[in-house]
């Protein structure tokens, strides 16, 4: 329900200069994005649909209000608006807008980070991401300047069939709708092109990606005004995805002591559906992180030793032997990761013989 309104002129690609009230209906619905959103109803005249919202509706297409570039030069977040809708409701976008949209991207730089950014995570987690992201590269480059080399960017592996774009694409839509592992899953293989290396068999290998990806987007993230949080579990979960998944519990145990249960979980979707973006060889991988996703439930459960905390010595413990500054902590992580692999039960005394020996 709303007041009918006109908008005033547009001068900075964002909003208008002035909103007025108005008595026309039909100047209301003229000023909006896109046809499916201009739409009115009441009880005694039933639907007004002046520019064939419903019929696009049936035929499941985004198409502007009127001409697509006047729309989008007025507000330019239209632009990722309008595929944000196509992933979501899984639409196609109308040619004329699809081709203002290619050709006014670059109007989203006048645009606020986090304007921008609530509209890429809505699109992100739209139930077909991966062909708006493949179709529209152009636009996700200008905004995000960092990805234009995966676009296109073979990898030469055995594990792959697609170009890192479109594993990323793929990678992202085969998720689970959870924010920061599609978040993590679009910038995970960002530095790839930079870190790619062959060898004499011309086989694409990337050592050291996962660690300057985790870079590269937390740069990109904190520009783009995300939250720290986010931001730390986003580059958290791309700093850990490349590492070997086994299904063992001692393996499971270090994996939850080194990044918390609050990202483990996390983790273990994002690998599973980066396998799943691979070649068939990879899919193997998927029963094994389920697996190791079950012992993780049962450790959790049991309350196991996984952290510093749940370990029955404390620093002061430690302090008491002599040891003193960082070395506490350093010890204190060294008796974790000696109980973990069994070398020593989570006993005092047996955590207090151990760390005199470590000191």
């Amino acid at each position: 329900m709303t007041t009918f309104r006109i908008d005033g002129e547009y001068v900075d690609h964002r909003r208008p200069e002035s909103v007025e009230y108005a008595n026309n209906l039909a100047d209301d619905l003229a000023r909006r994005d896109f046809t499916i959103n201009a739409m009115a109803y009441n009880a005694k005249i039933g639907i007004v649909d002046n520019y064939g919202g419903q019929k696009d509706l049936f035929r499941q297409v985004i198409r502007s209000v009127g001409n697509p570039c006047m729309r989008f030069d007025e507000d330019a977040l239209r632009i990722i608006r309008a595929l944000r809708f196509a992933s979501e409701l899984n639409f196609e976008i109308d040619s004329a807008t699809a081709n203002a949209i290619h050709e006014m991207k670059n109007l989203l730089l006048n645009i606020s980070a986090e304007r921008v950014s609530k509209e890429f995570d809505l699109l992100l987690m739209g139930s077909s991401p991966a062909n708006i992201l493949m179709e529209f590269s152009d636009v996700f480059c200008t905004v995000f300047p960092e990805v234009s080399a995966c676009v296109g960017f073979d990898q030469h592996s055995r594990y792959h069939i697609y170009d890192v774009w479109k594993h990323s694409a793929v990678a992202v839509e085969n998720s689970v709708p959870d924010r920061e592992v599609r978040l993590a899953l679009f910038f995970h293989d960002i530095a790839k092109p930079r870190c790619c290396v062959f060898d004499d068999e011309g086989n694409g290998h990337f050592p050291g990606h996962e660690q300057e990806s985790a870079e590269m987007a937390e740069k990109i993230m904190r520009r783009m005004k995300y939250s720290s949080d986010t931001i730390k579990c986003v580059s958290q979960l791309i700093k850990f995805h490349y590492v070997t998944p086994i299904d063992d519990e001692k393996v499971v145990k270090k994996m939850l002591a080194a990044i918390g249960p609050q990202y483990f979980f996390k983790l273990i979707e994002l690998m599973k559906s980066d396998s799943r973006a691979k070649q068939s060889i990879c899919f193997e991988r998927v029963q094994i992180l389920e697996a190791m996703g079950a012992k993780a439930e049962r450790i959790l459960a049991n309350k196991e030793c996984i952290s510093i905390s749940q370990l029955d010595i404390k620093g002061t413990d430690i302090a008491a032997l002599g040891a003193q500054g960082s070395r506490i902590g350093e010890i204190l992580d060294e008796l974790l990761s000696m109980q973990i692999d069994g070398k020593v039960l989570n006993e005092k005394s047996q955590l207090m013989a151990a760390a005199e020996k470590l000191i």
